[in-house]
């Protein structure tokens, strides 16, 4: 669409609020995020077909964002006639404000972008006693604050929002309640999380009927963090939260029933009840309940869950798709070595590595530097650059596999270099861990250096 309608800020937000409340202020950074992790796997084709598709559904959003606000302008026109909003300052105004063209991917943001565009809606959040408009602002300011390159505007703009998010949950607004709690828990507030801080906002939002801020209340209970550990207020706390369908609290739950902890009595039934309920509702924050109940149909449990290996591949994909690292990895051994029915395909097993260890799962960073040590004709080409990459980023979360095969590497010269020195530290490491093969080194028993490259399994120090 070549032109981009103008409405006015007030009606805007009352469309935007009639959306479900779908925009957060921080789901562009966990996108962007997930997407710099992915493309770092593919090749310069790949990503330029994955940035060509993304393009074009950005595109798409837009188009249709544009056409449900001029449908809004054309049924409001007569309106805002009468209240002057069709006057030419206005619509400057608004068409200003509502122009986030410095917020996109790809686009520097600019000071003065940043200043025209909160400027005014700080102008229209004072203007109101809506609180939930007031905790847009707020939140909008933490969003747009995160890219400035002025710290001192940046801080402003921060000590801005943290007061009004202050004022918000005092006088009892749940979801700035919530929020407050996210920024300590996280560490935004402080540089370092404080519980001790984030803990009763937790509660206070929950007893607004907050669904998540009573998970995380369950959680602080459960796990001791700003409060003492408390089994059965914890439980207490999940069950509220799970009556509101949250899956976080239902995956929880179910575990705890289904193997009798925080002071339960073990009830498999119940268990598998409330962890099917969660996979229902998995999102990619909460896909815990798909891979447990994956691994239970791996092995079964009497009268209640039956072995179907295909099913438990079906969960265990669903999960990997809504980003679970462990689901990932176990996928990527199906694949490689036959499991659960899967017939060997070393594309789809690299592939389902490849997302586990972009995760930072220890795992698969390692099954995938063995990949690459030997490559995959057609599929992956060997490199021992590569090799040493993945099995240094698994070493480096004490993998004692890792440990040793990063001596091995430093020993022979994969990678870098040899250095004999550097690679008595590793294996010393890789002891410490418990590798009997780092020990048996350190005690004088020679490795095989040699290397061949061509042979069709992974080298045997994998």
């Amino acid at each position: 669409m070549d032109h981009i309608p103008t409405v006015s800020l007030e009606k805007q937000q009352q469309f935007n609020h009639a959306q479900d409340q779908q925009h957060l202020s921080f789901s562009h950074d966990d996108i962007t995020s997930q997407d710099a992790s992915f493309q770092h796997a593919m090749n310069p084709h790949q990503m330029q077909m994955q940035q060509e598709y993304e393009q074009q559904i950005f595109q798409q959003q837009q188009q249709q964002q544009f056409e449900q606000a001029h449908l809004w302008q054309q049924q409001q026109q007569q309106q805002d006639s009468y209240n002057g909003l069709d006057d030419p300052a206005n619509l400057q105004q608004d068409q200003s404000l509502l122009s986030h063209a410095h917020l996109k991917p790809g686009h520097k943001a600019t000071l003065l972008s940043y200043t025209q565009t909160l400027e005014l809606y700080r102008q229209n959040a004072k203007k109101t006693n809506d609180p939930e408009l007031q905790f847009e602002f707020a939140a909008f300011m933490i969003d747009a604050g995160k890219p400035l390159d002025d710290p001192q505007t940046r801080a402003e703009l921060f000590d801005e929002a943290m007061k009004l998010l202050r004022k918000l949950a005092t006088n009892g607004h749940a979801e700035s309640q919530h929020y407050l709690a996210e920024c300590f828990a996280s560490g935004f507030a402080r540089g370092k999380p404080d519980f001790d801080k984030a803990f009763p906002l937790w509660v206070q939002a929950s007893k607004h009927g907050h669904p998540d801020a009573a998970y995380r209340t369950a959680r602080c209970y459960d796990e001791g963090l700003g409060t003492r550990k408390d089994n059965a207020r914890a439980v207490q706390f999940y069950r509220k939260a799970a009556s509101a369908n949250h899956p976080g609290a239902m995956w929880r739950l179910g575990v705890v029933t289904l193997y009798g902890e925080l002071g339960l009595s073990a009830s498999p039934r119940d268990g598998v009840k409330w962890l099917k309920r969660s996979a229902q509702a998995a999102n990619p924050e909460f896909p815990f309940a798909l891979y447990e109940l994956a691994q239970l149909h791996e092995r079964g449990i009497e009268n209640i869950i039956f072995i179907d290996p295909e099913y438990s591949v079906s969960l265990y994909s669903q999960a990997a798709e809504l980003g679970h690292a462990a689901s990932a990895f176990r996928l990527g051994e199906c694949w490689e070595y036959g499991k659960l029915g899967c017939k060997q395909d070393p594309r789809l097993s690299i592939h389902y590595y490849t997302l586990a260890a972009q995760e930072e799962h220890p795992e698969a960073c390692f099954a995938l530097a063995a990949w690459y040590l030997v490559g995959s004709a057609g599929i992956l080409p060997q490199s021992d650059a590569e090799a040493y990459i993945w099995a240094k980023r698994a070493a480096d979360k004490d993998l004692p596999k890792a440990l040793y095969a990063m001596g091995y590497f430093t020993e022979v010269g994969i990678g870098p270099r040899k250095d004999m020195d550097l690679a008595i530290e590793w294996y010393k490491k890789a002891s410490d861990a418990g590798d009997k093969r780092a020990t048996q080194r350190l005690e004088g028993v020679p490795v095989d250096a040699s290397k061949d490259k061509n042979r069709d399994e992974k080298c045997t120090i994998m």
